[in-house]
């Protein structure tokens, strides 16, 4: 059942964040756009509290119940930015907006960009630990034992990601030589020095 609610709701997070988008750059649908996007966690948060009352009803947990728990996680973590993401993209396919850009890659901006990942994965663990251990504490369900193996992976996000945001942070990726960067990206390339005879 659990799954069955799972991919539901991918289905429909996906299918909201189309329709929002469309309401507002196809139709010119504002506050209807808004109000889609802005429902975007409720679906979560649904398939969250679904997941909770399936193991107080006596459900045995397994590890598809801390799944539906870390979709909030995510949803609450990176859903901004995912669709700030979606945002750009429809925009400039549907809307003529510009096109846009590629995360920065070199210098301090790919640092900056680095860091932001890392406070997103950071919120996103922190949220679905906590719905995790709700779970455990507040459902009585049998097997939330299996739940444990969830605080390891969750603890090896953080800990990847925040490595990751040192390493740019400490040894900052620096771009070929000869090429023209700017906020973090190559915009083209000096030309060859001509040597004079």
């Amino acid at each position: 059942m659990i799954v069955t609610l799972i991919l539901s709701a991918e289905v429909a997070f996906w299918v909201v964040l189309a329709l929002g988008l469309t309401a507002r750059y196809l139709l010119r649908w504002r506050k209807v756009s808004t109000v889609l996007l802005v429902g975007l966690p409720v679906i979560d948060l649904a398939l969250f509290l679904l997941t909770f009352f399936d193991l107080r009803g006596g459900a045995t947990a397994s590890w598809t119940h801390a799944l539906a728990a870390s979709y909030l996680g995510f949803s609450v973590g990176f859903g901004p930015s995912l669709v700030r993401w979606a945002d750009a993209r429809f925009l400039h396919r549907f809307a003529g907006g510009p096109k846009p850009l590629p995360a920065p890659k070199y210098g301090a901006e790919r640092s900056r960009y680095e860091w932001q990942v890392c406070r997103r994965t950071l919120v996103s663990v922190a949220i679905t630990v906590t719905l995790v251990t709700a779970l455990k504490l507040f459902t009585d369900a049998p097997g939330t034992g299996v739940f444990d193996s969830w605080y390891w992976r969750l603890s090896i996000a953080a800990v990847v990601n925040t490595v990751i945001a040192v390493s740019y942070t400490l040894w900052p990726k620096q771009p070929p030589a000869g090429a023209i960067v700017e906020d973090g990206r190559i915009v083209g390339w000096q030309l060859p020095q001509q040597s004079l005879h």
